[in-house]
């Protein structure tokens, strides 16, 4: 099954969005903190884009679909592009407005960071898979799923950066296996155990 273009579009845009926001945010002082921009960024990006896509714009969001069943792995790769391509451009524009990109995490690899961006995206994925198993109603989507992008930040910041996105951490140059790997970890987990909760209604 191939992806249309409108989905790859709403996935692209939707991370480039959000990547962007978190480049700015940590660029130049802003009036709110980083996480908040992130949280409200992407809840705002789940009620423009949730009823094309699901929104995902996350890799490990979609690896994490993925690993339960509720993508087709075309489908899955088509929506891992879209998203990467996402924080390509976010970075362009951001070093283009800065004249470099603030590098969160300088790269770094280590268990810790590894356990920490895990931890994160295990928030937020079971904050995302509430809603796509229809534990929260439609309404409050973006707010349950921003809260539990803030919610694994401020655990994961701890450990680690607090990226939880190879997508966005793409984005910010904060490109190492513990970015990119970490978040896909948690995101898997949390998927996996959404079904065993699904699976006893």
């Amino acid at each position: 099954m191939r992806v249309s273009l409108p989905v790859l579009a709403a996935e692209c845009l939707g991370t480039f969005v959000l990547a962007l926001g978190v480049g700015l945010s940590v660029s130049d002082a802003s009036v709110l903190s980083t996480p908040v921009i992130a949280a409200l960024t992407l809840g705002t990006m789940v009620y423009v884009f949730g009823s094309v896509s699901g929104c995902h714009i996350n890799p490990a969001v979609t690896i994490g679909l993925w690993s339960r069943g509720s993508l087709k792995a075309e489908q899955a790769a088509g929506y891992i592009a879209a998203q990467i391509l996402g924080g390509l451009f976010a970075s362009f524009v951001t070093a283009y407005i800065f004249g470099e990109i603030t590098v969160l995490g300088m790269g770094a690899d280590g268990l810790w960071i590894v356990l920490g961006e895990a931890a994160g995206a295990f928030l937020l994925v079971l904050g995302i898979t509430a809603v796509v198993d229809g534990r929260v109603q439609s309404e409050a989507s973006g707010l349950t799923i921003g809260s539990s992008l803030l919610l694994g930040i401020l655990v994961a910041a701890h450990f680690s950066a607090g990226i939880l996105n190879p997508a966005v951490a793409v984005g910010l140059g904060s490109i190492s296996l513990s970015y990119l790997i970490g978040p896909v970890i948690g995101g898997i987990a949390a998927a996996q155990l959404s079904m065993l909760w699904k699976k006893k209604k």
